[in-house]
């Protein structure tokens, strides 16, 4: 759905400016790549630009979105920085979109066996202000996504440890390991 959505679009018309490299160097990536991987991130909270260089070298979905192309975090970040508010118009389009089409799930909620009087649901019932209220709820939900992505980068110290601690210890491990085995 994310490529398909892609696709779809006029991305001069959004105002996405392709990268120019005048110094030579290797070619620029299409913006409609990074414009997936953006999206792609947004949909799965993924918050750094580094985690996003990492799924998309190990991630088969996005190894797919982007046709084999793996961007390096710098890329990643740079494209942001250039149309940071050209993404956030897309990213509230496609969600706007998926609710449309009903792809986003809704909580269930279960009573059990107990009857209610039909009444107009909250949830159902839009005025102005609502719709004004939900797009800038929207609206906000990707600033914050992209200021998260900006402070990561600036910060790395801010990125998830995960497995980085215990790599560390496995490879102090290593010299002595192989000086044993060496002795025998």
């Amino acid at each position: 759905m994310v490529d398909a959505f892609v696709e779809a679009l006029d991305l001069a018309a959004l105002g996405f400016a392709a990268a120019n490299r005048s110094g030579g160097g290797r070619p620029a990536y299409h913006p409609a790549v990074l414009l997936k991987v953006y999206i792609y991130g947004y949909l799965n909270r993924i918050q750094s630009t580094r985690r996003l260089e990492r799924e998309a070298q190990r991630n088969l979905e996005l190894i797919w979105l982007t046709g084999r192309l793996a961007p390096d975090f710098k890329t990643i970040a740079d494209f942001r920085r250039d149309n940071g508010s050209a993404i956030t118009a897309v990213c509230s389009q496609f969600v706007a979109l998926c609710r449309k089409m009903k792809v986003f799930t809704h909580a269930v909620v279960a009573i059990d066996g107990s009857k209610l009087k039909a009444v107009n649901s909250r949830d159902r019932n839009f005025t102005a202000g609502k719709v004004k209220a939900r797009r800038k709820q929207l609206d906000e939900s990707v600033a914050r996504y992209l200021a998260e992505l900006d402070r990561a980068d600036r910060d790395p110290s801010l990125l998830p440890e995960g497995r980085v601690p215990r790599l560390k210890d496995k490879l102090a491990v290593v010299p002595k390991a192989d000086a044993d085995a060496t002795r025998h």
